[in-house]
């Protein structure tokens, strides 16, 4: 007690004696300035939970987007998910307008093995008829990408994929108006702006933004114009309730070139096939979401969200070996075809996460229920004109298809995280699927009655994880789950008379498995797993002869497929003086894809595919890059590269005519980027994609945008200037 007065009466004299002492006789000090390159890893993990999910146990990735050096505007898929590996690409233009990636040897096209979502709302056009994602946010408004591998795929869909989760930036909470303008110009005429606001007025806040992009693109007939818009209004009503309404559109009209033949792409890969192919979806999406802490730890977040548009597209839908000529008799080029997607797709989502205690052990549990309501409405074939401007006028009424694909679901969910000791925990996770999805309408030509077509989605799935943290910063991980895809809606339209779609399809089941570990240590991070990927009953074609004889095509399940590999990533960062750092990183994969049980229809026959390796998948992928800051100062430098793949499940060697089967090579690629911090609120970038001016292609498609060759970008140049007041 003695010892507490002593001290408060010597912190009362020696107060009152600055006190009078800084009255008496005033001193200004000199300014001091600290200075240190701030290191920016560019990619980390997700805490182990966070808001309403949980994610110990599951292989994650982060990646910062608002400090990446990379060619936002144009996103290329390689340089943004650069410290992923096993990132695959469908590099087919240098547009922006559609991120074309999968992970672990699954289909790249639109992402659509992935459940992607836009602030924790999905994006994806109908997760029963057509998964992929249409919506394209520009990068411009991220702040961050996170990316959950297929092992936690139970709490937000059962994807084989995982998650995919585009984070937007936040209002600026510190005035009532701020201002951002992001503006890029490059190669073959690209221009970009990009332009938000933002701020917050007491409980209120807003974000708002809307990008313009428009290029000549790199091949002849390939311009694009993009523009998407966004306002996102935030009123907190209490610290523990938060109301958020947003809406949000993208839409963009491309011109399609068409595809080449292997003789076309060595003569001149600039070439175009067609001049008057067009492809433009519309997409809104409308939400609703409410975040409240009902307790001191408990957490609920409710969701309700639309995805409402279009897909259209008018082309002269032949292989590149049929010329689009103006015909001599008529003087007219020949009528396209018209396609229209019609979405309208509901979802509903309500999740609770509520922390407790066990044996003085934290544990977490998580429950939820999706609610999906989907209508597509597919229409195709229709009779277009004869120009050459983008018109989805039919010189003809009626459509050659016109068909629903209506899907009602209810999904239940749970995962429970528990804490056995200290550093080590174990999830326990289920999800229950019921739902049925039916197809009925018009084909032109076809039985009415063989058309209606329903299957149910009655099954439940399981999955389990663990985590043991080695030290604070170093853990363990593995994990096995059950994944599903449905059966899509173009997996039973059948294309003619000659064909039919089985009527006890199954949707694709199967698992992901990984284990791994991942930290950091002083200057070291990584992050090195296994995996590995069962897909059971894939689709395809098979030959059959009917009651009358006659040789037809059924739409069924044709076998299994097995993917495995590994997954490592290291980074090392190096500080080389006070204002100087050096940062070197590699991404690398190595899978083996392959068929199981698996048979396809070649021509009139069966042929057994088992052992044969799973198409567009490559055997090695490596991504290494190479990052030096000197003051306000980046240079970066990236290496990709990609072994070749096969286009088709038969694993044809050689071209075909049209140039759709064959090897697709391996390519190597190189990427400059680097950018300036004029000023606090100005910052300048340069980059330089495809530096070496690669003549190559990563896709021989077999159906749309055409079958054959798609060539990707050669060397291109972007300067972007962003401002922020």
């Amino acid at each position: 007690m003695k010892t507490i007065f002593t001290l408060l009466i010597t912190l009362i004299v020696t107060t009152g004696f600055s006190q009078t002492t800084q009255s008496d006789s005033s001193k200004i000090l000199k300014q001091v300035i600290i200075e240190a390159v701030r290191q920016q890893k560019g990619i980390y993990r997700l805490d182990s939970v966070k808001g309403t999910y949980i994610y110990s146990g599951k292989k994650n990735e982060v990646i910062n987007v608002a400090s990446r050096d990379a060619a936002i505007s144009e996103k290329y898929g390689r340089q943004i998910f650069a410290k992923i590996p096993g990132v695959f690409v469908y590099d087919m233009d240098g547009t922006g307008n559609q991120v074309n990636i999968s992970t672990r040897g699954l289909d790249p096209h639109r992402g659509w093995e992935f459940n992607i979502r836009k602030d924790g709302i999905i994006t994806n056009s109908d997760m029963y008829g057509y998964p992929a994602s249409h919506y394209n946010i520009p990068l411009e408004a991220v702040e961050r990408i996170e990316m959950v591998r297929g092992t936690g795929s139970l709490q937000y869909g059962a994807q084989f994929g995982g998650m995919l989760n585009y984070v937007s930036k936040q209002p600026d909470s510190t005035k009532a108006f701020s201002f951002e303008s992001i503006n890029t110009a490059g190669s073959y005429g690209l221009l970009s702006t990009f332009n938000a606001i933002s701020g917050t007025k007491g409980k209120f806040s807003y974000y708002a933004w809307f990008n313009n992009k428009t290029t000549d693109g790199y091949r002849k007939d390939s311009d694009s114009n993009f523009d998407a818009q966004n306002i996102s209004l935030f009123y907190r009503l209490n610290p523990g309730l938060l109301l958020k309404a947003e809406w949000t559109r993208s839409n963009y009209t491309t011109h399609l070139p068409g595809a080449l033949t292997d003789a076309m792409f060595l003569a001149n890969p600039q070439a175009a096939t067609r001049s008057r192919n067009y492809y433009n979806p519309e997409i809104n999406v409308p939400s609703l979401t409410v975040d409240w802490k009902p307790g001191r730890e408990s957490q609920l977040t409710f969701t309700t969200s639309a995805i409402l548009g279009a897909r259209n597209s008018v082309l002269f839908d032949k292989p590149a070996t049929t010329p689009d000529i103006i015909d001599p008799v008529t003087n007219e080029y020949a009528n396209r075809q018209v396609d229209i997607d019609h979405y309208n797709s509901f979802t509903s989502e309500l999740r609770f996460l509520q922390p407790y205690s066990l044996f003085n052990l934290k544990n977490n549990l998580l429950a939820g229920v999706q609610y999906m309501n989907n209508d597509l409405h597919r229409q195709q074939q229709g009779i277009g004109t004869t120009g050459s401007d983008y018109d989805l006028s039919l010189v003809s009424p009626g459509w050659g298809r016109d068909l629903h694909f209506k899907t009602n679901n209810i999904a239940l969910f749970a995962e429970n995280k528990w804490l056995l000791l200290p550093r080590l925990s174990i999830n326990t996770g289920l999800r229950f699927e019921f739902g049925e999805t039916q197809m009925t309408g018009t084909i032109k030509n076809y039985p009415a009655n063989a058309i209606p077509n329903s299957i149910k989605h009655h099954f439940p799935l399981f999955g389990i994880n663990t985590q043991y943290n080695i030290s604070r910063r170093i853990n363990a991980y593995a994990g096995w789950s059950q994944a599903y895809r449905p059966v899509i809606f173009k997996d039973i339209i059948p294309a003619s008379v000659f064909e039919e779609s089985d009527k006890d399809l199954k949707d694709a089941k199967g698992y992901n498995m990984e284990a791994g570990i991942r930290g950091d240590w002083k200057f070291l991070t990584w992050d090195v797993s296994y995996f590995q990927l069962l897909y059971n009953n894939r689709m395809g074609t098979l030959a059959q002869t009917n009651g009358a004889g006659d040789e037809t095509i059924l739409k069924t399940n044709i076998g299994n497929s097995v993917n495995k590999g590994l997954e490592v990533f290291v980074q090392g960062d190096f500080y080389l003086g006070r204002r100087s750092s050096l940062s070197l990183f590699t991404a690398t994969a190595y899978m083996n894809a392959v068929y199981k049980n698996a048979t396809l229809r070649s021509g009139t026959q069966n042929v057994s595919i088992d052992g044969n390796k799973v198409e567009s998948v490559p055997g090695w992928q490596s991504r290494n890059g190479l990052t030096l800051k000197f003051d306000k100062i980046s240079l970066g430098v990236l290496h990709s590269y990609t072994a070749e793949t096969f286009a088709d499940a038969f694993n044809s060697v050689q071209p075909s005519v049209t140039g759709s089967t064959g090897l697709v090579p391996a390519y190597h690629l190189f990427d400059f980027n680097g950018s300036i911090s004029l000023s606090r609120r100005i910052q300048a970038r340069l980059n330089v994609s495809n530096a070496f001016d690669k003549q190559y292609f990563t896709k021989r498609p077999q159906f749309y945008p055409g079958p054959g060759i798609w060539p990707s970008d050669d060397r291109t140049y972007s300067a972007t200037l962003a401002i922020k007041l």
